[in-house]
């Protein structure tokens, strides 16, 4: 069976075909059996001009791809036909005007290993603290406030400077809250309870800064929801650290690009910070995410504004600021001010 993309639109150069699925493995791959298939997906998929993610977790895969119409094809009648997954789901397929993952014949994401950005929400470190992520994660799931917020004063109070407690507590929490809900563990309604909360007790972290200068510029941002973003967190605890550090802090949480872009235009803000879940990986928000940045630089024409992007996707680098063209994106919320500050003050010099 063909997909269903028009072949004289993406045999253009100005479009491609975007396909993504999920599908359950037969049996568990072990990190060898995925690196071999990934290494043969690789060279298929480079002689076919296609590109794309892998993404496998707990039985799933979840994989997009994009590239010509006739390379989809076969690479489609391939992929319905492997013997080593089932119950194979066609979650998306549409046009693009670019590719999301340009730099990679196929870039396979883990979260079942050990590797950096794929703990399922647990810090490292985390065996110095007096409390985890998990048991932060379980105290906000339960609607317990006044256990998370003792919890949290309690690190605060033992030394842990504003930047570590978002790092190394609050944001691996927001994650392993999400995992909870991937894994049925818990409701929409009891995710978006928990991580109100988790954002009311990140209020009480405050942040030091030395930087003068940025204090002296009146530096300005725009932090924003991506347009229909339901979770707010990072945008919630940037605005604590931006006004912390002295800039002028504006908030957007719009429902459509236009919103957003109009916005931009009648404030002129040296950087706009666009968020998607802290918590939820939104694989399939891409494509759009990409249209809002480039509307947004439309936007802001009139001067050189900073365009920075942030969320679990960009935390876990499994897309990156170049796959939406966006300047910068947030690995972490910690120390933020101050990139972006740099960001600004280059984009400054050089015009």
């Amino acid at each position: 069976m063909a997909l269903n993309v028009d072949t004289n639109v993406t045999g253009t150069d100005a479009l491609i075909g975007c396909l993504t699925y999920q599908s359950t493995a037969c049996r568990t791959p072990s990190i060898s059996d995925l690196e071999g298939l990934v290494s043969k997906a690789r060279q298929r998929n480079h002689s076919l001009g296609v590109t794309g993610m892998l993404l496998y977790e707990n039985g799933t895969f979840l994989q997009t791809l994009e590239g010509p119409a006739q390379g989809l094809d076969k690479i489609w009648a391939s992929i319905r036909q492997d013997d080593r997954h089932r119950n194979i789901e066609v979650l998306s397929q549409h046009v693009v005007s670019a590719r999301l993952f340009s730099d990679w014949d196929l870039l396979l994401y883990n979260r079942d290993s050990d590797t950096p950005g794929a703990q399922h929400g647990r810090d490292t470190a985390e065996n110095d603290l007096l409390i985890d992520t998990r048991q932060l994660a379980r105290l906000a799931l339960s609607g317990d406030d006044v256990g998370l917020n003792a919890a949290l004063a309690a690190v605060a109070e033992n030394g842990l400077a504003g930047d570590d407690i978002v790092a190394r507590l609050i944001e691996p929490t927001a994650r392993a809250m999400g995992d909870a809900w991937l894994a049925d563990e818990c409701c929409e309604l009891d995710l978006t309870i928990g991580l109100s909360m988790l954002q009311m007790a990140a209020h009480a972290v405050r942040y030091a800064t030395s930087a003068c200068s940025i204090r002296a510029s009146r530096y300005s941002i725009l932090l924003a929801t991506a347009p229909d973003e339901a979770h707010m967190l990072g945008a919630s605890l940037l605005a604590d650290q931006f006004t912390d550090a002295g800039w002028q802090v504006d908030m957007a949480f719009p429902s459509n690009n236009q919103e957003l872009a109009n916005q931009i235009s009648a404030q002129h803000p040296d950087v706009i910070d666009i968020g998607l879940s802290d918590a939820l990986p939104r694989y399939h928000t891409l494509s759009h995410l990409r249209d809002t940045v480039a509307l947004s630089r439309r936007a802001s024409d009139n001067q050189p504004s900073v365009i920075s992007v942030g969320g679990r996707l960009f935390a876990e680098a499994i897309a990156t600021a170049e796959a939406v063209g966006a300047d910068h994106a947030r690995k972490t919320i910690a120390g933020a001010s101050v990139r972006v500050a740099e960001l600004v003050r280059r984009r400054r010099a050089a015009h």
